[in-house]
């Protein structure tokens, strides 16, 4: 596992993800699947720069975990925490156990999961249990964690058209900035 120390590192770490095949869909990178997150949460939530960024990069573990994805948000989190702050950690982190809260909360979320996603749902603990649900949202930033996974979801469309890494760089230097 990585851990970054500066903005650039998780940068750079972003521009390999452009040619690393996503686990989503064929034809797709991990970077593709990061910006449509990232362009989802920025469309709903124009005002809030942790939660974009918590998009662009939540799934940036992908490629040190092992089939079923069961250590990469935790991962993920870890990495980004001493550059991006903890709220963007929390929510990376949360991205996981917010699959789990839609598909015991949500009745018809299940139907919306890709293959991919329902593949790792089980080895990432499956529905949970009552003590899981109340300990989720007492956790803070539930809500967004949430919003998250939602944009998570929605954010597997082969050749969809939105802001490149670029657009985003100000972004994650603010971020950073505030956390430093």
């Amino acid at each position: 596992m990585v851990v970054f120390s500066d903005v650039g590192a998780i940068i750079e770490h972003l521009r390999t993800l452009e040619t690393t095949p996503s686990v989503e869909a064929e034809g797709f990178t991990e970077l593709d699947h990061g910006l449509q997150t990232a362009a989802i949460l920025r469309a709903a939530n124009p005002d809030d720069l942790e939660l974009q960024v918590a998009g662009l990069v939540h799934d940036l573990a992908h490629p040190w975990d092992e089939p079923g994805q069961p250590m990469h948000a935790l991962w993920g989190a870890d990495a980004v925490r001493p550059v991006l702050g903890e709220r963007v950690a929390m929510l990376v982190a949360g991205h996981v156990p917010a699959k789990r809260w839609l598909v015991t909360r949500d009745p018809d979320y299940r139907a919306l999961l890709s293959e991919d996603s329902i593949m790792t749902l089980a080895a990432q603990g499956g529905d949970m249990d009552a003590h899981e649900i109340a300990w989720f949202e007492s956790l803070a930033h539930w809500e967004a964690m949430v919003e998250l996974r939602r944009a998570d979801d929605g954010a597997k469309v082969v050749g969809a058209i939105v802001p490149g890494l670029d657009d985003y760089l100000d972004a994650l230097e603010r971020v950073a900035a505030a956390h430093s």
